[in-house]
């Protein structure tokens, strides 16, 4: 029925899946019969005010659940009201290469003995305590430390950090102590979908600038800086989320040029720096009295240690931050963060991050191998996620083509502020369980690039 609309149920449910459970239910009330047509993709997107991806995984996952047959060149036909259920169970879904995350076997090889020496500390019963609400004192010297030794963040002081539930919340709070609902914050055309979904949550508007080969551009930051719209600015200068560019030391110091021009405040997402132990000095050390320095362990230690770190600059802003802390959290959780401080202190952090960059050289070699030229030069040999350069059309096909040979990737739309400026995929390399998941996941994607090429120069 090419004319099918199906209505989408409320909730908190994944979009795909409740248009995947609409279908279900119009097959199953005879609504769409046996062999009907489906609506193409992008007209279904666009009738129902969805994303083309969203659409694609739905159908795919239709498929994969014996709902739809789908033909090359055809279309999307129904296969009727005994079409099987989802399985949910096992482990046999899409190989991760969307997740952003470190390689856990480190981590994991260590917390059991981490564990034991935990219950050896003196100060562990404080922990079971109410922390104060930048954080127990132990774990922001630590954090300072960490970011001293690990970020290039030198004279790092810790009374001017707060330790957080993640760099998610500090950038939440970073945001929190600058803006307010309808202000405009400056950002790259593409960037971390973390922020696109806190200005969504908070009501702040995004405008994207443009961007090169080393990320976000000093003109395109003046020119919109002049115009006295917003005087906040959040910014990736490091690995910077999705492209995987860095910022040489001549850029960084033509924005902190632009910043002072025009009394900016710098919001630094600097939670992949420990992968490019190279990369300039970051911008808290550049221009401490306007920047907010955001940072992690998640990245790179292990995604479930919650626990993170914001510097403030000088002046009332750590104040507001800490108001915000006790509206809306009182304090931070401790023992994510104790987990965090101990392998800090004892050095297990850095033999922890040594391996993990050691095993993301080996798999950046490995994507290198398979995917050739359709990958931006990565900027570090430890790179965590890498860039396919390509248009909006050809990134929502490739991503399509992908999913239905067994790969889920970052949602091409995910990151896109400005549309058309910065397009493309993120490709992550580190949830794959091991380098065989992960060359099996590369080579699908391979493929999927070279159909999605050959689909492009026909058109031509």
């Amino acid at each position: 029925m090419a004319g099918w609309t199906p209505t989408l149920s409320p909730g908190d449910t994944p979009l795909y899946e409740r248009l995947l459970d609409a279908l279900r239910a119009d097959i199953a009330s005879g609504v769409l019969g046996d062999g009907e047509r489906l609506p193409p993709q992008r007209d279904l997107a666009h009738r129902l005010g969805l994303g083309l991806g969203t659409v694609t995984r739905a159908y795919v996952e239709a498929e994969k659940v014996g709902l739809v047959q789908a033909h090359v060149g055809r279309g999307s036909f129904v296969r009727g009201a005994t079409a099987a259920k989802p399985d949910r169970t096992g482990d046999g879904g899409p190989i991760n290469l969307f997740h952003n995350i470190a390689p856990s076997g480190p981590a994991d090889a260590r917390l059991a003995d981490t564990l034991t020496r935990l219950r050896r500390r003196p100060d562990l019963i404080e922990h079971l305590g109410y922390s104060p609400s930048a954080g127990l004192e132990v774990q922001r010297r630590a954090g300072a430390a960490w970011l001293e030794r690990s970020g290039g963040l030198t004279g790092a002081d810790w009374t001017r950090l707060a330790c957080t539930a993640g760099a998610q919340q500090a950038l939440a709070l970073a945001f929190g102590a600058v803006a307010r609902p309808g202000d405009t914050v400056l950002c790259e055309a593409s960037t971390f979908y973390g922020v696109k979904a806190l200005a969504e949550h908070a009501g702040y508007r995004l405008k994207g600038l443009a961007m090169d080969a080393e990320g976000l551009r000093p003109d395109a930051l003046d020119e919109a800086a002049a115009t006295g719209a917003s005087r906040v600015v959040a910014i990736q200068p490091t690995l910077q989320n999705p492209t995987g560019r860095i910022m040489s030391a001549d850029r960084r110091a033509q924005i902190v040029a632009v910043a002072r021009k025009r009394d900016l405040l710098l919001i630094e997402d600097d939670i992949y720096a420990v992968y490019a132990p190279n990369a300039p000095p970051p911008f808290a050390v550049l221009a401490p009295e306007r920047t907010f320095h955001v940072s992690a362990v998640s990245k790179s230690l292990a995604p479930g240690l919650r626990h993170g770190f914001l510097i403030a600059p000088p002046g009332g802003h750590m104040d507001r931050v800490l108001r915000a802390v006790r509206a809306l959290a009182y304090a931070p959780p401790a023992f994510g963060g104790l987990i965090a401080t101990q392998w800090i202190e004892d050095g297990t952090a850095d033999v922890i991050v040594a391996e993990v960059r050691e095993e993301m050289t080996a798999r950046l070699v490995l994507a290198r191998q398979i995917l050739g030229d359709a990958i931006e030069t990565p900027m570090s040999a430890s790179a965590p996620h890498l860039w396919l350069p390509m248009s909006e059309l050809d990134a929502e096909r490739l991503a399509g083509r992908a999913l239905r040979g067994g790969v889920e990737l970052t949602p091409p739309s995910a990151p896109v502020v400005e549309p058309g400026a910065t397009t493309g995929l993120r490709l992550c390399l580190g949830a794959a369980r091991d380098r065989e998941e992960l060359e099996r996941g590369l080579r699908i994607v391979a493929a999927a690039v070279s159909d999605v090429d050959e689909r492009s120069r026909a058109v031509i």
